[in-house]
């Protein structure tokens, strides 16, 4: 998800004639600022796109939006909605057009110059956001439609969006003294600059810890994994090695299937090191500071701790409610983990391994496990996945139960060759764009993740979305076909998940726009699209072996299924201490934290298991420390996964997973609304019900 929202900023449209002249000059001067064009509607320019541009676009779109603000704020006529509400979802469009492209080469493009550039604007954008947030006459104008919103005649979307923007001014500090609020405008700036060195730190670890590795080190690892080091090694002028780079998509496959144990450890250590090296890049002292920060904006904000303010405005409301739900699942898994260790040791002992089970052994051991209790070795499945395949696959679903149609096109600039784009249409009518990102490479952010590069609306005109999909496999060799695992394939679907919340928007308003829903809903559609993949729909149609062509056996498919719940202690558990850590960290006030001890700690009172480290260590936990975003709330991937196995259980209630009367619930009641109704009563229209945590359990064969 994209990580910074310019405030007043959503939507595409041309400056409007409150904007001064000098303002006018600057934007028309420089590429990046300049509205879109070409075909569907404008597309971003990237063949136009130079890093030496961005601050200028960023200094000429900052002083647009102010002008625009101003002429709101001092808006000699009462408000309204119109001149008020209205009149900020028409502001900010420069900004929102400068700050998509900033953000894909600040996140997939990352140089030194890149760099540069995020080091000095980013306190000038958090100082910026500031200035808008803490604009008394703007905000008086605010609450004043929002108080009269039920008198006004307004509509129910327009209703939800004055609160929506007045609950974010209030929650931003509005209402706070002079001081108060100068204060956390310069915490706000201080922590822009840590959260900018914090994922720099991180990238440069990502970038500079490659291990090369000859013929003699690869046993144990399949050919596609072997292709993958090598391709590796030779993007980094290493050819005739093999490269085991430092994220978690080169990584994980080399510990699930080297057999050498020695290597397995260096390659954990230092993979689960990110951060926290001791040098130039270690994150420890940046964790130190942004935790006391917050916890002091929060205390000024009239919260207790920084947690408390997070879930305000979410579906969870509270930390103790988010608490409750982890704590109810954590023992279960712990109980799991335990198992899985007893069943692993017990396989390296049959074979005289002569070792206790370590965080380097997990996946290796695992996998020997698995095929022995379920005669399913996992590299059996990777022929019959592979990433085109997949990618078929993902958009045939969306078109089952959707109705999207999925078409290739090249008349689009692209930021990088390996980029692709698709129309998105319905009834063949223009619904979008999609962009897919699928590669990895250097000065790309490590994992996989969506973006909107333009919001859905038709508040000034229809306007169409464009979405993104990006991810960081590695290539093949050319003309060989690149081969993900059974998880890559899950995950894929997940962040497609994502883009299809975006495409399928039906609202008026940009702020409300497809996957601009709380923090603890958004991840909801994207988890609930994991559910499409493992369909015999889905399976028989695109999983097809790479060589024959043949598609996956129904009996590996009935192995794939009996073995569901395989190593749930590990996924869950791996994945739940990141995000109780997460909630401690912020629940702790303004305690003084030593990251590494409070860590240790922490994960030693809930009973962490020795044989698995946290999905994300505390100097690594990018969600939480490369901006405010997912902080006191990673949670929300739970919640979410809560929500999205409940709900796909009203498919399997019914006529199974292509159900069109549910399907067609689905998008009238969640996926077209974005953000125009409260996620709760989205939830009740589509089950007839609240969430219900036992099919969340069932699922990982857990107690309920």
């Amino acid at each position: 998800m994209q990580r910074r929202t310019f405030l007043a900023a959503s939507t595409a449209m041309a400056a409007t004639s409150m904007v001064s002249n000098t303002a006018r000059s600057q934007t028309a001067a420089n590429p990046l600022t300049r509205p879109w064009t070409g075909p569907y509607g404008g597309v971003p320019p990237f063949d136009q796109v130079k890093v030496a541009d961005f601050k200028g676009a960023w200094d000429a779109a900052m002083a647009e939006e102010l002008a625009e603000i101003d002429a709101i704020a001092n808006n000699p006529a009462p408000p309204t909605f119109e001149n008020t509400i209205g009149a900020m979802e028409r502001a900010g469009a420069t900004g929102d057009r400068v700050g998509t492209i900033y953000d894909i080469w600040s996140g997939t493009l990352s140089t030194p110059d890149v760099r540069a550039v995020e080091k000095e604007i980013e306190p000038k954008l958090a100082a910026h956001n500031d200035k808008i947030l803490q604009n008394e006459k703007l905000f008086r104008r605010i609450e004043a439609v929002y108080e009269a919103r039920d008198k006004a005649g307004l509509t129910p979307e327009q209703k939800r969006l004055a609160w929506v923007r007045w609950n974010a001014f209030v929650r931003a500090g509005a209402k706070l003294s002079p001081a108060a609020k100068a204060r956390v405008a310069e915490i706000n700036k201080e922590l822009a600059g840590l959260f900018t060195t914090f994922n720099q730190n991180l990238l440069a670890d990502e970038t500079d810890y490659v291990l090369y590795l000859d013929e003699k080190d690869l046993t144990g690892l399949p050919h596609d994994v072997r292709e993958a080091a090598a391709q590796g090694a030779k993007e980094h002028g290493k050819a005739g090695q093999y490269a085991i780079l430092n994220t978690r998509s080169s990584m994980d496959p080399f510990l699930t299937y080297s057999d050498r144990r020695d290597l397995r450890e260096k390659v954990w250590r230092t993979y689960y090191a990110r951060g926290d090296n001791g040098d130039a890049h270690d994150n420890n002292a940046g964790i130190k500071q942004i935790l006391k920060l917050r916890a002091e904006r929060a205390k000024l904000r009239g919260y207790p701790t920084h947690a408390h303010w997070r879930l305000d405005d979410a579906m969870a409301k509270t930390p103790e409610h988010a608490m409750d739900l982890m704590m109810r699942v954590w023992p279960s898994a712990v109980a799991r983990v335990h198992q899985e260790v007893v069943e692993m040791q017990a396989v390296a002992d049959r074979e005289k391994a002569n070792i206790k089970i370590a965080p380097w052994d997990y996946r290796y051991y695992a996998e020997k496990v698995r095929a022995e209790r379920y005669a399913l070795d996992m590299n059996d499945v990777k022929p019959y996945l592979q990433l085109e395949k997949l990618r078929e696959g993902m958009h045939w679903a969306a078109g089952q139960l959707y109705g999207f149609e999925f078409t290739p096109i090249s008349d689009v600039p692209v930021q990088h060759p390996d980029v692709r784009v698709w129309k998105v249409t319905r009834g063949g009518q223009l619904v979008g764009l999609w962009y897919f990102d699928p590669y990895a490479r250097t000065g790309k952010r490590s994992g996989a993740w969506m973006n909107a590069y333009r919001a859905q609306q038709t508040y000034e005109g229809k306007i169409t979305t464009i979405v993104s999909n990006n991810a960081n496999f590695v290539k093949g060799a050319p003309g060989q076909p690149v081969l993900v695992s059974w998880d890559d394939g899950i995950t894929m679907f997940h962040e497609f998940g994502h883009a299809l919340h975006g495409l399928n928007s039906e609202v008026t308003y940009p702020t409300l726009s497809g996957t601009r829903v709380p923090r603890d809903y958004v991840e909801f559609p994207s988890q609930l699209n994991e559910n499409w993949l493992p369909t015999p729909e889905v399976l028989n149609r695109f999983a097809l072996h790479y060589q024959t062509g043949k598609p996956i056996p129904a009996e590996l498919v009935a192995k794939i299924n009996k073995a569901h719940t395989f190593r749930q202690g590990f996924n869950v558990t791996e994945y739940l201490s990141s995000a109780l850590i997460d909630m401690k960290l912020h629940l702790a006030g303004d305690a003084d934290i030593d990251p590494r001890a409070f860590e240790k700690d922490e994960l030693a009172k809930l009973g962490m298991p020795a044989e698995l480290p946290m999905r994300h260590r505390t100097p690594q936990f990018g969600h939480i420390f490369a901006s405010d975003g997912y902080s006191a709330g990673y949670y929300s991937y739970l919640w979410s996964e809560v929500l999205d196995h409940d709900a796909f259980e009203a498919f399997t209630e019914k006529g199974g997973p292509y159900d069109k009367s549910v399907a067609r619930s689905l998008h009238e009641n969640i996926m077209k609304v974005g953000n125009t109704v409260d996620p709760a009563i989205q939830y009740r229209a589509f089950r007839g019900r609240d969430p219900d945590v036992k099919a969340y359990l069932r699922d990982k064969g857990f107690p309920t």
